[in-house]
């Protein structure tokens, strides 16, 4: 008894799971000649029951203000946040609750192994403040001076900045993963043909060059839209061969959450 019609947006690991849970349908929009490779990848990921709306880097932003009051270094790698200095100072979100933090997970393993990697993530976890419900809870609290530094998509970190506060944002020297925010018809929807011409739309370069008017930061996916001129650039980004495929599925997804839950989560702060 679906509640809805069209899941937009959100990280793209989701929305493959739920494509191979058989919660989603397939359709091809006739928008997809207009799309940047990216978001048709997403796509042919899941069997054409998903696609690529928008995309953005992970890394992390930090309140100048309150790094100087304290007197720390400006971080600029993931491994800088492991340092004792920064212990109490950072927030991210719990991978559970938040598609950021997954994917957060999900970089950090690619990008230094599994097992470096949960030995990394345990080592950050002595220096978290608090593990939020959303994902860009971290990077508002850093702005309204709650924590100094928080771990986002960096579009997130710039809006704070966008909005007057005082976030420097961050693009982790070692590199980073990205999420490719996703759009879905869901099974049984009660209005399928209304549904596809919110996705058709939802496409189109008119309706995506919008998000700037309203201070979204994400890249679009359609190529012929105009994004901000504070959007972060991505082709300057050291960004990973983020394997959306093994990451977005259901088992990988829930292996992962639940020795995160078991190695991570439970040690002492």
């Amino acid at each position: 008894n679906p509640k809805g019609d069209v899941w937009w947006g959100g990280t793209g690991d989701p929305h493959l799971q739920a494509a191979e849970e058989g919660l989603t349908v397939e359709y091809t929009s006739p928008m997809r000649g207009e799309l940047h490779d990216w978001a048709i990848k997403q796509a042919q990921a899941a069997n054409n029951k998903t696609i690529g709306v928008y995309s953005g880097a992970l890394g992390f932003g930090y309140n100048k203000d309150l790094l100087a009051k304290s007197n720390l270094p400006e971080p600029k790698c993931w491994a800088d946040l492991t340092k004792p200095e920064y212990k109490g100072h950072i927030q991210m979100a719990n991978p559970n609750s938040s598609g950021t933090a997954y994917t957060m997970l999900a970089t950090i393993v690619q990008l230094m192994g599994e097992d470096k990697g949960f030995e990394y993530l345990k080592a950050l976890h002595a220096n978290i403040n608090q593990y939020t419900k959303s994902g860009s809870a971290p990077i508002k609290a850093a702005g309204l001076g709650e924590t100094t530094i928080g771990i986002v998509f960096m579009h997130d970190a710039v809006s704070q900045t966008g909005a007057g506060f005082p976030i420097v944002t961050v693009a982790p020297c070692e590199g980073t993963g990205y999420e490719i925010g996703s759009m879905s018809l869901i099974k049984g929807a009660r209005n399928p043909e209304a549904a596809k011409q919110f996705y058709d739309w939802a496409l189109t370069a008119e309706m995506q060059s919008k998000a700037k008017d309203v201070k979204s930061f994400q890249l679009p996916s359609n190529k012929n839209a105009a994004a901000s001129e504070l959007s972060p650039d991505l082709s300057t980004i050291k960004l990973i061969d983020y394997d959306f495929k093994k990451y977005g599925s259901s088992a990988e997804r829930k292996r992962l959450l639940q020795k995160w839950d078991t190695e991570v989560s439970t040690l002492p702060q």
